[in-house]
């Protein structure tokens, strides 16, 4: 491991707004604030709101400057790239954005039926080949009705379009109360406010001449959910690295990205 993540892994361990609790000790313990977010950490009774997958944590942190009124969690595995967002929220002391590193399969061990009243689910793999893999698949989605209120909302921003028309099919077969849905969010006229926080892939993606596509529904806590028994095109883009084109600063001056 370089230097620069194990420096990033030490400092997160200093931040007051960052989470990591082994799935060991969750499991013999549990995990102190579940069901007390609010009470605990956000001290209001404030909406909260998960970003699964954070990543770097833009969407989070975006989230969190625009709309105060809310309170917002970035979810991912991976520290060094969470570090990022993290790193922001308490230079600005950002009071309404935290961020928790676990597994997504394990989110119901860290909060409470009822608790989240949201989730975003920003550019994850599309994981073409393995539908218990895909986060808008049934099996996430039964996951995430654990800690959603009653008819809660999930949003999907993705590049893909394997990802976009799976989850669009799954949601028509299940007669979900779809919000918003297209193919091409900045064509459409949509984007406002929230849709026009860009994540660092969504950049890579853009700068690649990629659409962006965009949907929303609501998630129902009752009935058998069903996976759309349909071919779809796979994605033929992802051969390339993400790693290839240089992005430009998403981040101020003061947190450069590595």
């Amino acid at each position: 491991m370089g230097k620069n993540k194990l420096k990033r892994f030490a400092e997160m361990e200093t931040f007051s707004c960052v989470f990591q609790y082994p799935f060991a000790v969750v499991k013999e313990k549990g995990f102190p604030m579940k069901g007390k977010w609010n009470e605990m950490y956000f001290h209001n009774s404030n909406p909260i709101v998960l970003e699964l997958g954070c990543g770097k944590g833009e969407y989070a942190v975006g989230l969190g400057k625009k709309f105060p009124d809310k309170n917002y969690i970035g979810i991912d595995i991976k520290g060094a790239r969470m570090w990022t967002g993290a790193k922001m929220v308490e230079k600005e002391h950002i009071a309404n954005v935290a961020f928790l590193r676990t597994s997504i399969e394990l989110i119901d061990n860290f909060f409470a039926p009822g608790e989240v009243a949201e989730i975003w689910i920003t550019f994850p793999d599309p994981q073409m080949k393995n539908a218990n893999k895909r986060l808008t698949g049934t099996r996430f989605l039964n996951n995430y009705r654990k800690v959603l209120v009653p008819n809660g909302i999930l949003h999907l921003k993705t590049d893909s379009p394997f990802l976009y028309t799976y989850t669009h099919e799954l949601a028509r077969l299940n007669h979900l109360n779809t919000l918003v849905d297209t193919s091409d969010l900045y064509a459409s006229g949509l984007a406002d406010d929230i849709l026009e926080i860009k994540t660092h892939y969504e950049n890579q993606w853009l700068q690649r001449g990629l659409t962006i596509k965009y949907i929303s529904f609501v998630l129902p806590q009752e009935g058998v959910l069903q996976e759309p028994d349909i071919d779809i095109e796979p994605d033929t883009y992802r051969s390339y690295g993400r790693g290839e084109i240089q992005m430009p600063q998403i981040f101020d001056n003061n947190n450069k990205q590595t």
